[in-house]
């Protein structure tokens, strides 16, 4: 009897650790399905769009008001076109300022979108006109070390 027990007890702490580790696993990739709020899709065009990926948080100032849903490339422009859905509590006017931007340093990428001030709101499958693509720190370090080559040595 004490051994039978004792095994059912080791279950219990087995299959907790099992949930634990599931949970924590859809936490982090932004998995879960807690979200179940009705929202509306956006679309964005960017020139680079660096690392964002679909699921992406999209914030307006630092409040996720949705997530980024698809990622695809247009072969007429030459673009990357993001389809993001808000969240239907937010509106957001015509003149809406979408950029793609990092949490910290080399933390994950996000859309961070800046309110302009029209007085029309973006319908559902509105397109966001204004963009900034993603910063990429390997352009700005060659760009950096390609103006400092071209400047020449210093002459003193």
């Amino acid at each position: 009897m004490n051994r039978k027990l004792l095994d059912l007890w080791v279950g219990v702490f087995v299959a907790i650790g099992i949930a634990a580790l599931l949970f924590l696993a859809l936490k982090v990739g932004n998995m879960s399905a807690a979200n179940f709020v009705e929202t509306y899709s956006l679309t964005a065009k960017f020139d680079n769009i660096g690392g964002l990926k679909v699921r992406a948080p999209v914030k307006s100032a630092g409040v996720p008001v949705g997530r980024v849903s698809e990622i695809h490339f247009d072969p007429q422009t030459y673009e990357a076109v993001v389809t993001i859905n808000v969240d239907t509590r937010y509106r957001f006017p015509k003149d809406t300022f979408a950029s793609i931007l990092t949490s910290g340093l080399l933390g994950e990428q996000y859309i961070g979108l800046d309110v302009g001030g029209d007085e029309k709101m973006l319908a559902a499958g509105g397109v966001i006109a204004k963009t900034q693509s993603a910063v990429v720190l390997e352009k700005l370090i060659s760009q950096f070390l390609f103006s400092k080559a071209s400047d020449g040595p210093d002459k003193k």
